[in-house]
């Protein structure tokens, strides 16, 4: 996957979401794949499958390679990464930009307990620490390099 969520990238309709999620779930995949996995849910022509994919492709959501005369598909953003952006978008147009006030609206609307959010909380701080540790064992690492250069 190659593109990060930092790019602005166009919002994806209802259907180009169930596609990315039939992606996500089973890339590498052709278009008929596709199709077929979609099939329980959505009776999809194939012609419709392929204008799907060519958009999500001019999106930047999803590659393909050629495989003689077969278009293998893989998302080009991960999921969390499109999550995300969702995610900073509703703050943005709900929240006044304020990710505090869509967790105290999560709250109060009872959607995850203040005991959760703290243990979240938690979770972030040590893995904010072992970032930190990392970078620094790393940066000692290259210092004796150098210094042995």
């Amino acid at each position: 996957m190659t593109k990060k969520a930092s790019q602005k990238q166009a919002a994806l309709s209802p259907l180009e979401n169930a596609v990315m999620g039939v992606v996500w779930e089973g890339q590498p995949m052709t278009a008929e794949a596709v199709r077929e996995r979609m099939e329980a849910s959505h009776k999809l022509k194939d012609s419709t499958v392929r204008t799907l994919l060519r958009r999500l492709e001019a999106k930047g959501y999803v590659e393909h390679d050629v495989d003689g005369r077969t278009f293998i598909y893989r998302a080009a953003v991960a999921q969390t990464n499109v999550a995300a952006s969702a995610v900073r978008s509703i703050v943005d147009k709900f929240c006044a930009g304020s990710v505090e006030n869509l967790l105290v609206g999560l709250v109060d609307d009872k959607q995850i307990s203040p005991e959760r959010l703290q243990e979240l909380a938690n979770q972030i701080a040590a893995a904010e620490a072992a970032q930190k540790q990392n970078i620094r064992k790393t940066g000692k690492s290259q210092m004796k390099k150098k210094a042995h250069s």
